[in-house]
């Protein structure tokens, strides 16, 4: 009997799952049906804990795509992890991360995205502290502290949500605006949406999550952990929609776009560049959410993470061949030894730049037409353009280097593409991010919508485009001249190149600072005067009653009476 590895189980269980998701989402899209499935958990004298799961057209499709390369990615995992002897344990971990993600789409309820929600935070410290040294270790720590911080809003806002009677936060939208309390719910949920989608000042721990193993980092940022964030915010639209928090969320996130393209530039970790590139598509997320286009950031959503997925499956092979180097300075002319692999690197390269038809141009064309045509602030339509520019810039500066250039590795190296079963799982991504953009298109948008401007604003995100890969390829080209310059203004490139200091902040100062605070603290007042006061002093006092309590206890009353008999009788012996 031939044995079934957990890899193929499981690769068929949520490719099955995937395809009846996407089906019945077509049947909801189509028929404009929604669906509430209400089942009682706990019922304690008239008090019940009540199950709520919500299936509309949005959550099945996002829950199709994220089993989709889930399943890709655990068959990826098969000889991508091969060397691993605890591979079960991996897969384990990544149906948590899938099941977790999937109870946070399902849910309208906020107790049951907060399971979701630290379920995927917990999972996700155990997933990039796998390979078990110090800097993972870090890494991990920086990843799970910060996202705490919006554990505790979302906390907050259940807290909060209790006024209501029901923490069914669907059931309030019709008087949402209207409240105080409702804004206040709001500002957390923003808080905690800009925590896990690593909006500044929260970017930090983006880049740091590359230590967990090249196919998690494929799962986390193409469809569960950093989208989590913008799929709350797409759920709760209408707490935060045409108030100070949209206007608010539009610069944090317009400059996040700014920061990760300028720092992407200047890296040279193949996996913190493309990492990087999440970060800045994140940040179009947000800011096209926080002006209103609910269903154009989703659709970004989903187009995003498929070729996010294939670049970083691509990254992976390349990281493989190449003995586990990241640096892009020791690849170049890789098209010869690993042409498939770099052929869908590319393409999922051009489509992240937003390259004609490919899955990338539908969404990111369509947000910058509807930016042009919308009634923005200049600052903001230019953070946009220079984001869109810089991302092109480094997507063709990555491409150079992979691409072209000299060979700049050890000359006994083989580097070839014999992967036969990364192949396979790479090759359906690249179908879709060739089709999906397109597919999605003709889903999410049946009524074509006319979008009027005049032919100077219609080319300019073509010519933005080409100019920042032109930009990119040239620097390239001549990037010893253009560093060596460009260090002599040493702290301008560092400052653009180390994410605005953040990691630097966030490590070394708020970490840190945190850390001798918890120390004095604990030395002043959990083992100082709280000790002396509390604990201590309440042992010696009862220390000392118990010593007097057992003296009276181990003797008898009329052992005392008649000591006191015979000592009177002397006393009025002695005085007759």
């Amino acid at each position: 009997m031939k044995f079934i590895s957990l890899n193929n189980i499981m690769f068929g269980f949520l490719f099955l799952s995937s395809m009846t998701f996407f089906f019945n989402g077509l049947y909801f899209i189509m028929n404009d049906f929604s669906l509430f499935i209400e089942f009682n958990l706990i019922s304690l004298n008239s008090c019940s804990v009540i199950g709520l799961i919500l299936l509309d057209w949005m959550s099945l499709m996002f829950l199709s795509f994220v089993f989709f390369i889930s399943c890709l990615v655990i068959f990826y995992s098969k000889e991508y992890m091969s060397g691993d002897y605890n591979i079960n344990r991996f897969i384990i971990l990544i149906l948590l991360f899938v099941f977790s993600m999937g109870l946070m789409i399902l849910s309208p309820n906020l107790i049951s995205i907060l399971l979701g929600w630290d379920g995927l935070g917990l999972i996700s410290y155990c997933l990039v502290i796998y390979f078990q040294n110090v800097k993972s270790y870090n890494a991990g720590m920086l990843t799970f502290l910060s996202n705490r911080v919006g554990d505790v809003a979302l906390l907050m806002s259940i807290a909060w949500m209790l006024n209501y009677g029901s923490w069914n936060f669907l059931f309030y939208l019709t008087f949402m605006q209207k409240d105080l309390d409702m804004m206040i719910i709001g500002s957390l949920v923003v808080l905690a949406a800009m925590t896990k989608s690593a909006q500044i000042p929260f970017s930090s721990w983006l880049p740091a999550a590359m230590a967990a193993p090249t196919p998690v980092s494929a799962l986390v940022h193409s469809s569960t952990l950093v989208t989590a964030g913008v799929y709350l915010l797409i759920r709760f639209n209408i707490f935060y929609f045409e108030t100070w928090l949209s206007q608010g969320l539009l610069l944090i996130s317009g400059l996040t776009m700014f920061m990760s393209g300028m720092g992407a530039n200047f890296e040279y970790d193949l996996k913190k560049i493309i990492a990087l590139s999440t970060l800045s598509q994140l940040g179009l997320m947000m800011s096209i959410l926080s002006m209103g286009f609910v269903k154009l950031a989703f659709f970004h959503l989903l187009t995003h993470a498929l070729f996010k997925a294939l670049l970083f499956l691509c990254a992976g092979v390349m990281i493989h061949s190449l003995k586990n180097f990241q640096d892009i300075r020791v690849m170049g002319a890789l098209i010869k030894f690993m042409p498939i692999t770099i052929g869908y690197f590319n393409i999922a390269n051009l489509a992240l730049c937003g390259m004609p038809f490919l899955a990338g141009f539908y969404s990111k064309d369509l947000i910058l037409e509807v930016v042009l045509l919308s009634n923005l602030n200049f600052f903001s339509l230019m953070l946009f353009f220079v984001s869109t520019g810089l991302t092109v810039c480094y997507s063709f500066r990555l491409m150079y280097y992979s691409l072209s250039g000299d060979f700049n590795f050890f000359s006994g190296a083989l580097i070839n593409d014999s992967g036969v079963t990364m192949l396979k799982s790479m090759f359906g991504l690249m179908m879709m991010s060739l089709i999906g953009g397109s597919m999605l298109m003709w889903i999410l948008f049946p009524a074509p919508q006319m979008i009027c401007l005049p032919f100077t604003m219609k080319i300019s995100i073509l010519i933005t485009c080409i100019l920042g890969g032109l930009l990119g390829y040239i620097i390239s080209n001549i990037s010893f001249y253009f560093y060596n310059k460009i260090l002599n203004y040493n702290l301008l490139s560092n400052f653009l190149g180390d994410m605005w200091f953040m990691p630097v902040i966030f490590t070394l100062g708020v970490m840190k600072s945190s850390l001798l605070m918890g120390k004095m603290v604990k030395k002043n007042l959990d083992y100082g005067w709280s000790e002396y006061f509390g604990g201590q002093m309440i042992y010696a006092v009862l220390k000392n009653n118990s010593k007097i309590m057992n003296i009276l206890n181990m003797n008898y009353f009329k052992i005392y009476l008649f000591l006191f008999f015979m000592w009177f009788m002397i006393l009025f012996i002695y005085m007759i």
